[in-house]
């Protein structure tokens, strides 16, 4: 178990043991590289931990433990977070600014306590297996556990067709689950109990607090500032990414100005205009003077790593995106680098994504759905596609759906979530009959916290961006698990538990100032940033789909995955309608976003199918005997 997660940390291993428990660790040495081994120990060899992760306020953590007399004999943000434990137990998650994933053992109280961060950004899953509790930060070590079946979850399939992902505490195998974001667990002589420990803050407009633009732009800078400075903190060299966005953009220029100037900085060329942001990058680098190193994700590159992405992935996927950023983890740790700061997570605490100001206008335009003005201004939203006429009504036509319901918990979303349910058209019957009647709708709504009517619109929108779309997709399939494949380590600085506590206390007006999508964050990075990239047309980050999985490079394997004997193999998937469907996009004419979507979703998952379920590894591919191994078993002198 421990040696498949040789990826995540290549550093060193170690193992405890004792009667009731198991513990592996896999290291990526960041923070106190001599003295910070796991498993580690307290004082008394009564607790021991495993942990993936970073707590970034670790130094003035442990200040306060040395005051109430703990004693350290490390250097590491290890020994601070099991120490806090034996201080505070539970309620010092609350205490934490950091992105973790970590199982805490208590010998005495025969007792195994788990965590994870607040918005996920590191990965826990477990499941029940004959009385064993089984535990990892990956799915595919947790199948190294021999007892443990390994079977495609239709629920799951329903819902990632859906909404690009499966919901909080799903995964795509049955009987595999996943800790959700902001919860712990417990488990104790066979009882499991899992509790959240953190919500969302977004708040109703009358617990806002209503200040100047100016103001609240400078209170965001100051609050990066400290975020920077903290997630800087590592004994290894710390890059950022640089897209030539916004986000990315400020990060790099913060850290630039204020902390390191010869930072190095990674970003992503494409093949194709339409997704190449190259011209920005080119005037970042010039700007900040940065040493810049970039990945061509070509087309042929792009299908080549395809099926490794889904292996780190570990869920289908409906875009190709993760792959660039794959091959783009790669070419930092090929540089020496273990850390990069990155943007995610700007767009959904600042206001920054379509759907919020479609959320907007929708809204508007619901109170008068007769309106021949107030449709026009999508057009506002998308002036690239609605200058051909024809395409104008029907897109139109489009976003209207559903402004009949504009009190509907799901409004902001409804469109798009429709539109991507139609990929399901794909599924085999004897799929569609062991989904039965499960309603993902349903499951949603029972998500939404009490205090959710009283939101508005825009907040409304960013809750479901949040809690269905970033942990589980964005930080995972777009973030963790497509940098850990190379072993290295992504940190969020937007997603600092204190900036994301001020924004949910700012308006909704200052996030979307009209149209002006993440207006304050603009104004915060204003004296940072060349014009050039504050004011400039917002980007959404896309990858080639058609293009890199059947290019004649990459459509062998593909149209292997999609033959009628692979899908009659997996079972989830109409063959017929597959066979179309590929010679729809190999022709003349580009494929709709349902289509290429549905491309995607199909091989994505077919690939899982294979390398999990019918070809899925009896041994890890490497042989890692652990550094350091603890054995307190009974029988262990025997």
């Amino acid at each position: 178990m421990t040696a498949s997660l040789h990826h995540r940390g290549p550093d060193e291993s170690g193992i405890y043991l004792d009667d009731s428990v198991g513990l592996g660790h896999t290291r990526l040495s960041i923070i106190d590289l001599s003295t910070g081994q796991q498993p580690m120990h307290n004082g008394d060899e009564s607790m021991w931990i495993v942990y993936n992760g970073e707590i970034f306020n670790y130094i003035e953590l442990k200040e306060d433990l040395i005051e109430k007399g703990h004693k350290f004999h490390t250097t590491s943000d290890t020994e601070v977070l099991l120490h806090l434990y034996e201080e505070e137990g539970e309620h010092c998650l609350k205490r934490l600014n950091g992105q973790f994933a970590f199982a805490i053992w208590n010998a005495r109280k025969q007792e195994l306590f788990l965590a994870r961060d607040r918005m996920g950004i590191r990965p826990l899953h477990y499941t029940v297996q004959g009385g064993a509790f089984v535990f990892s930060s990956e799915i595919k070590s947790i199948f190294m556990f021999e007892s443990v079946s390994r079977a495609i979850d239709p629920v799951a399939l329903e819902q990632i067709f859906t909404f690009w992902t499966t919901l909080p505490g799903r995964t795509a195998f049955e009987e595999i689950k996943e800790l959700p974001p902001g919860h712990y667990m417990k488990v104790s002589r066979g009882k499991l109990t899992v509790k959240r420990y953190w919500n969302i803050p977004l708040y109703s407009p009358d617990e806002c607090v209503d200040r100047p633009p100016e103001e609240i732009a400078e209170n965001i800078q100051q609050l990066l500032l400290d975020a920077i400075r903290i997630r800087l903190r590592a004994d290894v060299p710390v890059g950022t990414y640089l897209s030539g966005g916004l986000d990315s953009s400020g990060i790099t220029a913060l850290v630039v100005k204020n902390f390191d100037s010869k930072v190095s900085t990674f970003g992503i060329r494409f093949e194709e205009d339409a997704f190449d942001e190259g011209m920005y990058q080119e005037d970042m680098v010039s700007f900040l003077q940065a040493d810049h190193h970039e990945i061509h994700a070509d087309n042929q590159s792009i299908g080549a790593a395809f099926s490794d992405v889904v292996w780190h992935c570990e869920k289908p996927v409906l875009r190709t995106a993760p792959t660039p950023l794959f091959l783009l983890s790669r070419l930092v740790t090929d540089n020496n680098l273990k850390v990069v700061l990155t943007g995610e997570g700007a767009d959904e605490v600042f206001g920054g994504y379509n759907i919020f100001r479609e959320a907007k206008v929708r809204k508007f335009w619901s109170k008068e759905p007769d309106s021949k003005t107030r449709p026009e201004l999508i057009g506002k939203l998308y002036p690239y596609i609605f200058q051909n006429p024809r395409l104008k009504r029907t897109l139109q036509a489009f976003f209207a759906k559903g402004l009949d319901q504009p009190d509907d918990p799901l409004f902001s979303h409804m469109i798009r979530w429709g539109n991507t349910s139609r990929t399901k058209m794909f599924f085999s019957k004897d799929l569609q009959e062991r989904i039965g009647n499960y309603a993902g709708y349903d499951e949603v709504i029972r998500m939404l916290p009490d205090s959710y009517e009283r939101w508005d619109c825009v907040v409304k929108a960013q809750f479901l961006e949040m809690a269905v779309f970033m942990s589980n997709y964005l930080l995972s399939s777009q973030g963790d698990r497509v940098a850990m494949a190379h072993s290295l380590e992504i940190r969020l600085p937007f997603l600092d538990p204190n900036v994301m506590e001020f924004m949910g206390h700012v308006p909704s007006k200052w996030k979307i100032f009209g149209l002006d999508e993440k207006y304050v964050l603009k104004r915060a990075f204003k004296n940072v940033l060349p014009d050039s990239i504050v004011n400039r047309h917002k980007h959404p980050y896309r990858a080639p789909i058609s293009e890199s999985l059947l290019n004649q490079d990459s459509a062998a394997c593909a149209m292997d995955m999609l033959s009628e004997k692979a899908l009659e193999k997996s079972g989830l998937f109409d063959a017929a309608k597959v066979d179309r469907l590929v010679k729809l996009l190999q022709g003349p004419r580009a494929g709709s976003e349902v289509n290429n979507m549905a491309l995607v979703g199909i091989l994505s998952t077919q690939l899982l199918h294979k390398r999990f379920i019918d070809d899925f590894p009896k041994e890890p591919p490497v042989s890692v005997p652990p550094d350091l191994v603890f054995d307190r078993r009974s029988a262990a002198s025997d």
